[in-house]
């Protein structure tokens, strides 16, 4: 699976991944889980800050840091003199210097390593009685509702897939030892990310998901059964995707 360059990818990003659309239904589904008495709040690998754009409030004060210079070039254009190049696994940040981290389909693209060193930084910066609000599952989110083609990529994905990083029973683990407890979780839909069978088809065979890559003569028997599906240009059900909030000990 090739990796995304977010530098190149900055400029069109949004527009490739559900644009306004979809980052209202994130930033809802955060609001409706951050404390009411928030008022620091960092967005870590915020992309172009089309989420982090719309989680202020009143006496709210929300940064956002991400690693690509070039996410972070349109995401100040959003938040002005608050967007800091950084890496989610060395945060620039103080210790317990905030009320709440937000971090929106990010840990699916860490490894095991990566993923407990930035859910660590995330519980350093946190102050006692802070929330961590993170997505969970985000790979799986398409299949959270029926359909004829999740019907079919969803088997083969169960026989090739590697366990995900973001998988749920992992990341409350990883969490509780960091003295982060689950207090909340809810569901929001990706608006306008629902595929078709062609682009499932063209994914699949694209190099779009590692787990296709090890399936063979099962991918091959896939992409036929896709193509002969009904409606190819039509888009199936938008995927459903979870946040859970963690709060510190």
């Amino acid at each position: 699976m090739s990796m995304l360059d977010y530098d190149r990818e900055a400029d069109h990003y949004d527009a490739t991944r559900g644009g306004d659309a979809r980052a209202a239904s994130a930033a809802a589904a955060v609001l409706a889980l951050l404390p009411y008495d928030t008022a620091r709040l960092a967005d870590l690998a915020c992309g172009t800050g089309i989420v982090t754009a719309r989680l202020g409030g009143p006496g709210r004060r929300v940064i956002g840091v991400d690693l690509s210079a070039g996410m972070a070039r349109v995401a100040a254009a959003r938040l002005p003199h608050r967007i800091t190049i950084g890496d989610v696994t060395r945060l620039p940040l103080a210790d317990a210097s905030l009320d709440a981290v937000v971090m929106i389909w990010l840990l699916h693209l860490m490894n095991g390593p990566a993923g407990a060193a930035a859910l660590t930084e995330a519980a350093r910066v946190l102050r006692p009685g802070g929330s961590l609000l993170t997505t969970v599952d985000k790979n799986a989110a398409v299949f959270a509702v029926g359909g004829d083609t999740t019907a079919l990529v969803k088997p083969v994905r169960a026989a090739y897939a590697a366990p995900e990083t973001d998988a749920t029973g992992r990341v409350t683990d990883l969490a509780g030892r960091l003295g982060l407890t689950v207090t909340a979780q809810t569901e929001f839909i990706g608006t306008g990310q629902g595929r078709t069978p062609r682009q499932w088809r063209e994914r699949l065979l694209g190099g779009a998901f590692a787990w296709a890559e090890a399936a063979g003569d099962d991918l091959t028997a896939l992409c036929e059964r896709l193509e002969a599906l009904p409606d190819q240009d039509r888009p199936r059900a938008d995927p459903v995707y979870r946040l859970v909030r963690l709060t510190k000990s």
